[in-house]
């Protein structure tokens, strides 16, 4: 990417930047990021120190040892921590006292794509003005002087990184899971090890699904993303019940003993209500985002928790949690964060919580799941180039009004631009499923007519 494609570029999305790996996101542009992110940081640490993890991609590799040579080379320190979900980065920043952390991965995306980003000191994503420095210095700084001698950057393989992070979640909750049939879809991603350690050393009967990562197979068919194979494995082995995790683990979903879906906006309620109960969920408030389906909003209103709405993104939610000091928020893809325990969504901190829920309330998850009732939704992802310019159409528009009237107050429609993907999400929800199908899929029709 040259400079002039770097000015016109808004670099860093809502979860980082992402692209393409080694066309988008290629090594030069990683090793720039890296010399950007010291020289940003080196205002308050003349050698900043970062820790840096990435997920299982084939393209892993490549991008850390560009963005590690930024970093050396604009005179920061870095510490490798391999292999780690996206949450543990999170944690392992501020336990390591590290100037920030960053993760390589583009988390349910696809094999080829992969991405880069960046946690404070404190675990939380950096803030817009600092990426927006990085971007400036992205374009323009790699021209200033460069250290030399002792005082260019070093690189350190951490020790003990994972066993670090199990024992932080551990600390946290230690569900009595002894007597549970548990199967685990690991995505070919990040948790391929650690998830499996986890609820074995649970005491838990773990079969494990999908934890052979070659480089080019996560999220392929498999994980939260693609759930069939876990639902048919719940049955096949009359398991208690099935998690699915993500590329990054930074997302679950689960499947109930009678193998259905057990999305993030049940989980959402059972955590809830569970945390209710105890005292735990401050202000009996959550956050959640418009994706999240009218049945939870329904379930939480009769259970007296209010429910704040965001736009569609992980990074506000959090941002509302923390103006509003609540405990719990999250997204309808599993997206959760725990807001006394973590400072971002964390798929294995969530299976903890929510078996711990089963666990305690002595009903299988198919009787938790029962909280709320889902109100039929059909999503559909249309893939465009300029997704914008497409939002902007009149006849895009004038069908969107037309449907919200013949809807009647009895459903909704949602048209977002993807903030990771070159596609729009198209969303209806109606009491009648065959409306809403019909909405959705004629909407979508338009887009790809455009």
């Amino acid at each position: 990417m040259d400079k002039s494609e770097v000015a016109r570029t808004r670099l860093f999305g809502t979860d980082g930047i992402r692209g393409t790996a080694n066309r988008e996101l290629t090594p030069e542009l990683a090793l720039r990021i890296g010399y950007a992110a010291v020289k940003v940081l080196a205002r308050d640490n003349a050698r900043p120190f970062l820790v840096v993890g990435r997920d299982t991609r084939i393209s892993g590799n490549m991008l850390e040892s560009a963005l590690v040579a930024g970093i050396c080379s604009s005179g920061g320190s870095v510490e490798l921590l391999g292999v780690v979900p996206t949450p543990a980065v999170a944690y392992l920043t501020g336990s390591r006292g590290a100037d920030a952390g960053v993760v390589i991965s583009a988390s349910h995306n696809p094999a080829r794509d992969n991405g880069i980003k960046f946690f404070h000191s404190s675990g939380f994503k950096l803030p817009d003005e600092v990426e927006w420095e990085m971007e400036a210095l992205i374009d323009t700084g790699l021209n200033e002087d460069r250290p030399d001698g002792d005082a260019v950057g070093s690189v350190s393989h951490a020790q003990n990184a994972e066993e670090e992070y199990l024992s932080h979640l551990l600390s946290i909750v230690q569900p009595d899971i002894g007597q549970m049939k548990i199967v685990v879809d690991c995505a070919n991603g990040a948790v391929y090890r650690l998830a499996p350690t986890l609820l074995q050393r649970l005491g838990a009967e773990v079969t494990v699904l999908n934890a052979e990562p070659d480089g080019l197979n996560i999220n392929c068919e498999c994980g939260s993303t693609h759930t069939g194979s876990l639902q048919q494995a719940v049955l096949d082995t009359g398991a208690d019940l099935g998690l699915a995790f993500d590329g990054d683990a930074d997302r679950l979903l689960a499947v109930d003993e009678r193998g259905r879906l057990v999305d993030g906006d049940f989980i959402m309620a059972i955590c809830a209500l569970h945390m209710k109960e105890r005292g735990l969920l401050k202000s009996n408030t959550m956050v959640t985002t418009v994706m999240t389906n009218l049945g939870f909003h329904r379930a939480m209103e009769r259970e007296g928790i209010q429910v704040h709405v965001t736009q569609v993104g992980d990074r506000y939610v959090l941002e509302r949690m923390l103006a509003e000091g609540l405990s719990l928020g999250g997204e309808q893809s599993g997206h959760i964060i725990f807001g006394d325990h973590a400072t971002t969504g964390d798929g294995l901190l969530t299976a903890l919580k929510l078996l711990e829920a089963v666990v305690e309330s002595g009903e299988p998850l198919s009787a938790l799941s029962g909280v709320m009732e889902r109100i039929p939704q059909l999503l559909i992802n249309v893939e465009v180039r300029d997704k914008e310019a497409k939002l902007e159409s009149q006849s895009i528009a004038q069908a969107l009004r037309e449907w919200e009237e013949r809807l009647a107050g009895e459903g909704r429609v949602l048209l977002r631009p993807s903030g990771t993907e070159p596609v729009i999400r198209v969303m209806v929800e109606a009491m009648d499923s065959e409306l809403a199908e019909e909405a959705a899929r004629a909407l979508a029709a338009l887009f790809e007519g455009e």
